[in-house]
């Protein structure tokens, strides 16, 4: 065990279920008292903790692939700390974890749902995106899912997030003969020719996804990796070659949606090209992770492979880092920092 522990900590619930927009008042940041750790367990002081589009489909009561968060409980997510306390074996005051009790500052962890992780690697931050959750999406999605082979073009949406931005700079490093990313601002476009390496870049702002779309690829393209969905998704069947591999990993265009969004209207065309349009989830691809952390460890070690994080300071602005998020205020991982 270790000194004196903190006797409260703060933590977000969740209070109504948001229709739409999520708002201020459909959540509460509320007090909670802090005990020693049980049995197993290790008490960790949150360093930071992730807020991610998958969340919004959480607060709606639905069935889905993971529970809804519960309604004046604190929510959950990815998070990284310091053990301040620990009843387990194998996991010592001081070391750093990986577990997925964010949203609060203090975290009561079962040991075998704490990961260690190595601070002198990378930033602990770092392992909430580029070398977490969103770094084995990214390459699950695209060398799994999507089949990705050595010249292929590839299209992301939403190219400037933490997934996006990763997929399209593991598939110039594996060979593809041209990425294109699409994104909301101008600023977003530039970062992703001038620091992420990507070919081309438009602003789907800017005019229709579609027309832009076979500007930047007047040859086609050979994979999407769709984070975005509607227009987008649609856009992309157009420009899709013979035996073209879609990667549906989110949608964040229709996540605040009240009515249903309609659909692409050219599905037709998947059965001419061959199309195979596939949905993923992270969690199916855990047996990639030793082969992803290798490759991507080597990539940063080298300074192939570039990332950035939005930090928002202090667990009093988590809701405005998550509703943030949705808006696109970010530029790669969103990320709050309790440190």
């Amino acid at each position: 065990m270790s000194a004196a522990l903190p006797t409260s900590s703060r933590e977000w619930h969740l209070v109504a279920r948001p229709h739409g927009w999520p708002k201020a008042e459909d959540f509460a940041l509320r007090e909670a008292p802090v005990t020693a750790p049980g049995e197993g367990r290790v008490l960790v002081r949150n360093l930071y903790f992730s807020v991610d589009p998958y969340m919004r489909g959480r607060m709606n009561d639905v069935k889905s692939y993971t529970p809804p968060f519960k309604l004046d409980h604190p929510m959950e997510g990815g998070a990284v700390g310091e053990v301040i306390a620990s009843n387990a074996e194998g996991i010592a005051v001081g070391d750093h974890v990986l577990h997925g009790l964010g949203w609060r500052e203090y975290a009561d962890v079962p040991a075998e749902h704490a990961v260690k992780v190595d601070a002198s690697l990378a930033p602990l931050s770092a392992y909430l995106g580029v070398l977490g959750m969103t770094g084995l999406t990214a390459y699950a999605g695209l060398f799994e899912v999507a089949s990705f082979k050595e010249g292929d073009v590839v299209f992301v949406s939403g190219a400037a997030g933490a997934v996006g931005s990763q997929v399209g700079q593991m598939a110039k490093l594996k060979g593809a003969s041209r990425v294109i990313g699409s994104a909301g601002s101008d600023e977003k476009v530039k970062l992703l020719v001038e620091e992420y390496g990507f070919d081309a870049a438009f602003n789907y702002k800017n005019g229709p996804v579609a027309e832009q779309l076979r500007e930047a690829a007047p040859d086609g393209i050979d994979v999407y990796f769709d984070n975005v969905g509607g227009e987008h998704l649609e856009a992309a069947i157009s420009s899709l070659n013979l035996h073209g591999r879609v990667t549906v990993c989110g949608m964040i265009a229709q996540y605040n949606a009240t009515e249903p969004t309609p659909g692409p209207r050219n599905l037709a065309l998947v059965i001419g090209k061959r199309l195979r349009i596939q949905g993923m989830l992270v969690g199916d691809h855990a047996a990639l992770q030793p082969q992803f952390v290798q490759d991507v460890a080597g990539w940063l070690a080298s300074g192939e492979l570039k990332y950035r994080e939005t930090f928002v300071e202090g667990i009093e602005n988590g809701f405005d880092a998550f509703t943030g998020l949705l808006r696109g205020e970010n530029t790669g991982k969103m990320i709050v920092s309790l440190a």
